[in-house]
């Protein structure tokens, strides 16, 4: 058995050039701050906070083209686990997850936990029942390896097509939330910033594909959580004099709690399937914080978190990641920092929804007859709305959900690039998450559909040429349908968790923990799953079941299981070479599968010749 060296491949100066990065974008900020306290136009200084990190981002890029198909599409295998984590992280909801959760936080309290425990149990499963395994075949997209695991073109394809529509909803709801980032900043229509995202999708991955997306997804992530951390720390410090929100935002549960008694804010109990998330409009506060299920019922609310869960585990644009890291070493530690670095973004989320409910509560325990100066910027950017006649109490206040997130620095009084460095970092997670996304599509359109009725993959120019193509051609769909299909971009995010769980979990799992599944229970699980997961979103959004169109996956899941499981054991049992590769994968260590299968054709291409 061979042993590759886990260090010999990853570059040693990694740190030092994000650090460099990290350095620059810190500089930027500097500096925009010292000419707005010199009174430099404001368009400039908006600008200057887009631009300046775009820039950044595309130039890593563009330092980053390759001509091989190892490093096109797994960047050679030696991303190291933390980068290739916190890409995972960021990318497992994007700005959709960051921006909204923040919202729903903020609105509805605890009933938004689903997102932060239904995330993390996602990764932990990965890490558990799927990534070592996925790591050990190697191949560069999930239709590749269910097509070769079950020895099946008819698997590769259905699947390939399957994994577009959640593909297109994500890329969708990321571009969405992206160009509203963008568009409020520098006051553009979103239309334009959707085509100037997705085009820089393009600039960045049309020379190095997965790795130019590799490192300039780190340095947006980088970008995107320096964002999220510095305006809630320095919020933290002025309240608490501690720099650490996610810890100190406890105490300030208990004086919430109280004024929203006095305040007589409901005790809410909602039935068991309710799934009322606020949209991404106006809304009032009408549940105490810490209350559980007023908003989202007890069943629904474990069932969001499961969606969530296998949504995440089984991501068809999170799971090929795992195939750049070094060795099944980093995949596990990869996972270990994605855990990580989900945990505190989402912590972080939930810390400023905490504080800045604690600014509220000060306002309405004030009393006063005129609203403070922060509270009508507020009100003239958009973000919140006040009705006059109305008395000074929670319910009078209503908030954009997807603007809560930027509230912050307004309420806290800090300067405007601050507010403008959080709008940033939105546009930097949606980079990441579209990236993600679109890279993994465009890689399925060249491996799996333009090439899926055969094993042996193109020469090697044609290849890189159908998958930068294919990339573009992703972007410009997924643009498409952000411009013609305006929905709320978190139900784009929890529908396309809910198809992808639902088309992809069950299959995953069984083919590497039952050997008896078969191809045909492959197709009839896909089908299935995914059959039953859309019918139940048009149903719930027409309000036929009574089920929210999110939970769809309440009954794709098991009817994606018992769709494989019944199709199987009705049809011939796998064959012994297909028996023998399980036995294969679920030894984790060793040469990759499909890197001593492609050594083996170049050998044999040799010999012909």
């Amino acid at each position: 058995m061979s042993v590759t060296s886990r260090t010999r491949f990853v570059n040693p100066r990694l740190g030092t050039y994000f650090g460099i990065f990290a350095s620059s974008l810190t500089g930027l900020v500097m500096l925009l701050l010292i000419f707005e306290q010199l009174g430099t136009s404001d368009s400039i200084l908006r600008w200057g906070m887009l631009l300046g990190p775009l820039i950044l981002y595309a130039g890593i890029g563009l330092c980053a083209p390759t001509n091989e198909p190892i490093e096109f599409f797994a960047a050679g295998r030696r991303v190291p686990a933390g980068y290739t984590g916190l890409g995972m992280a960021v990318a497992a909801m994007g700005a959709t997850g960051m921006v909204a959760a923040t919202g729903v936080f903020f609105l509805i309290g605890f009933d938004a936990l689903f997102l932060l425990i239904g995330g993390l149990a996602g990764f932990v499963v990965m890490s558990v029942m799927l990534a070592p395994f996925f790591r050990k075949f190697g191949t560069f997209t999930v239709p590749s390896y269910l097509g070769r695991r079950f020895e099946s073109r008819t698997v590769r394809l259905l699947s390939a097509g399957l994994m577009a529509v959640p593909a297109l909803l994500m890329l969708a709801a990321e571009l969405r939330m992206g160009a509203f980032a963008a568009g409020w900043l520098v006051g553009q229509a979103q239309g334009f910033m959707i085509v100037t995202l997705a085009a820089a999708f393009v600039l960045t991955a049309v020379l190095g594909g997965m790795r130019s997306l590799t490192w300039s997804g780190s340095a947006e992530a980088i970008a995107a959580v320096m964002a999220l951390l510095v305006p809630v720390t320095i919020v933290a410090v002025m309240i608490t004099n501690f720099p650490l929100p996610q810890l100190t935002n406890g105490p300030l549960l208990r004086a919430l709690m109280h004024s929203e008694v006095a305040q007589s804010l409901p005790i809410v109990d909602a039935s068991d399937l309710a799934f009322g998330l606020p949209g991404e409009g106006m809304a009032h506060i009408t549940k105490r914080f810490t209350v559980p299920f007023g908003a989202i019922g007890p069943t629904a609310f474990v069932i969001a978190m499961l969606t969530v869960l296998a949504g995440v585990a089984s991501s068809p644009w999170l799971i090929p990641r795992v195939a750049m890291t070094p060795g099944v070493y980093e995949t596990r530690k990869s996972l270990g920092w994605a855990t990580v670095y989900f945990a505190l973004i989402m912590l972080t989320c939930a810390a400023i929804a905490v504080y800045m409910r604690d600014m509220l509560m000060d306002l309405v325990k004030s009393g006063g007859a005129t609203l403070p100066e922060w509270m009508r910027h507020l009100v003239e950017l958009g973000f919140a709305t006040f009705d006059p006649s109305a008395p000074m109490t929670y319910t009078g206040f209503s908030f954009a959900r997807d603007s809560v997130l930027l509230t912050l620095p307004v309420a806290a009084g800090l300067p405007n690039v601050v507010l403008y460095l959080a709008a940033a970092g939105i546009v930097a997670a949606a980079l990441v998450g579209a990236s993600a996304t679109a890279s993994a599509a465009g890689n399925v359109v060249a491996e799996d559909v333009v090439n899926g009725v055969s094993w042996e993959p193109l020469p090697r120019a044609g290849r890189l040429h159908t998958a930068r193509l294919a990339m573009a051609g992703t972007a410009v769909a997924g643009g498409v349908v952000a411009l013609l299909a305006p929905t709320d971009p978190l139900r784009l995010l929890l529908w396309s968790l809910a198809l992808s769980g639902s088309t992809f979990f069950p299959v995953l799992v069984l083919s590497i923990w039952w050997k008896r599944m078969n191809d045909f229970g492959a197709i009839a699980g896909m089908s299935c799953g995914f059959a039953v997961a859309v019918l139940t979103i048009l149903a719930g959004e027409a309000n036929i079941l009574g089920l929210d169109g999110p939970l769809a996956a309440m009954l794709g899941l098991p009817a994606g299981a018992l769709g494989a499981i019944l199709a199987s054991l009705a049809t011939p049992q796998p064959s012994r070479s297909v028996l023998e590769l399980v036995r294969e994968i679920r030894i984790p260590g060793g040469e990759v599968i499909y890197d001593r299968e492609m050594r083996l054709l170049r050998l044999k291409s040799r010999e012909r010749a």
